[in-house]
């Protein structure tokens, strides 16, 4: 079972007006927005050049998982850093970091490998600042505001994407490659001022660090790892990080099939992008009812039922269906996604609050690579078994983990509320621990 909140944190349905009421919420909302768009420009941008150079599909496809893979290794050398350093300077730095990555793209003509050296340099940072922004998000959100607000952010992040891919291929097309690349440097460029000017500036017991808490690299790679290890161990905390990676890594090993199954199928050319574009159509319109329908215990206790809709349409695919079955099918999946909003009270009582920039950076970082390794998975699969019989596969792994989680028992004591520091439940007493989640 999941763990629900506690009465005193009240069963109160916020609204999307109320969180955005809030203006440092605004401030770090628009500007990732604009980021993740910039972001998926350069992504795209970056593989376009590598093709042109190479002709090599191989080392496209690197170019384009390059910035996602290395992320996971960021969050377990560097994630203490999201809880001791000043989160405007954080954030602001890891924009201009970005700005730099992609300027020097756009006007360094550097070898191949040097290149996508620098995307994966980048990558291991990213944690860090996204789980400072993150934090900052579970500070100023109290009860139902924080669970719309990470559901604002899963609506931005989906719409940006596809919004930072299709410009992608328009911006390329008028302006060539490299103007491009400068393009994403300067959307960087408004974010990194942006949160430099109006975020405010908070001082170290603010934000749960101390001053010259983050001395010295290898002080901040043990911290990291000791972090890291003790949430990990945590019996709570694990099992809510798994249950927030699984379903997506197994949707997304399905998502990478689908252009193979619609060329299998022989659907009319462009099909495919449609049915690729039915998941994110279906998580926006589950965000936004679940969101702003439902009460909280109410999403909590229908975290099981969604992630088991993630995967049972996906077992439709193993008759081959044709476009139109499958078309709803994904929607009905991407619908199920959704059922992360009933994690977030629960996995946020979980963490200790000096660490809770790790544990979100963890989060993130974990799901990004497991969302990359489950379209390898699955894809090897399917030379054995076909393209639909790999998809409903990967549907069947979804339900197994919902039938999972609906054998977990509640805890025997409440969970621990946001703001204390220790918790026997989920393992960590008083430490560090910062790993950075967008």
């Amino acid at each position: 079972m999941i763990p629900t909140a506690e009465p005193a944190q009240g069963n109160h349905r916020a609204t999307y007006r109320e969180v955005l009421a809030e203006p440092r919420f605004r401030l770090l909302f628009s500007t990732r927005a604009v980021a993740i768009t910039a972001g998926s420009l350069r992504i795209t941008t970056f593989s376009v050049l590598v093709f042109a150079a190479t002709g090599s599909a191989l080392l496209s496809a690197l170019a384009f998982g390059i910035g996602f893979l290395p992320q996971l290794f960021g969050s377990l050398l560097l994630g203490s850093l999201a809880d001791q350093l000043p989160p405007r300077a954080l954030i602001a730095g890891g924009y201009a970091l970005e700005c730099a990555a992609a300027l020097l793209l756009a006007l360094v003509r550097m070898p191949i490998a040097a290149s996508l050296g620098v995307v994966a340099l980048v990558a291991l940072a990213t944690p860090v600042f996204g789980g400072a922004s993150s934090r900052l998000v579970a500070q100023w959100l109290k009860g139902d505001a924080y669970v719309l607000g990470r559901s604002l952010n899963n609506i931005a992040s989906s719409g940006a994407q596809l919004f930072g891919l299709a410009l992608g291929g328009a911006v390329v097309a008028v302006l060539g490659p490299h103007r491009a690349l400068a393009v994403s440097a300067a959307l960087y460029l408004g974010c990194a001022l942006a949160i430099r000017i109006r975020l405010p500036r908070l001082e170290p017991g603010e934000f749960g660090g101390t001053p010259g808490g983050a001395q010295g690299g290898g002080w901040a790679v043990r911290a990291s790892l000791h972090g890291a290890g003790l949430l990990l161990r945590g019996h709570t905390v694990r099992r809510l990080m798994l249950a927030q990676w699984l379903p997506p890594a197994f949707v997304a090993g399905a998502e990478g099939l689908i252009v193979a199954y619609a060329g299998g199928r022989h659907f009319a050319p462009g099909w495919y992008a449609v049915l690729m574009g039915c998941l994110p159509v279906g998580m926006l319109v589950g965000d936004l009812l679940v969101g702003r329908l439902l009460r909280p215990r109410t999403r909590e206790r229908l975290v099981v039922p969604l992630i088991a809709l993630t995967g049972l349409p996906l077992l439709g695919f193993a008759t081959e269906p044709g476009v139109g079955v499958s078309s709803c099918l994904l929607l009905l999946c991407g619908f199920g996604l959704a059922y992360g909003l009933g994690l977030q009270r629960p996995f946020l009582d979980a963490l200790p609050r000096d660490g809770q920039g790790q544990a979100f950076g963890l989060l993130g970082s974990g799901s990004m690579t497991l969302q990359g390794v489950g379209p390898a998975c699955f894809g090897s699969l399917a030379a054995g078994i076909g393209t639909g019989g790999a998809i409903a596969l990967a549907g069947g792994a979804a339900v197994l983990t919902a039938g999972w989680i609906l054998t977990w028992h509640p805890p025997t004591s409440p969970v621990p509320a946001p703001n204390h520091s220790t918790g026997s439940e989920n393992g960590t007493e008083q430490h560090a621990c910062s790993s950075p989640a967008q």
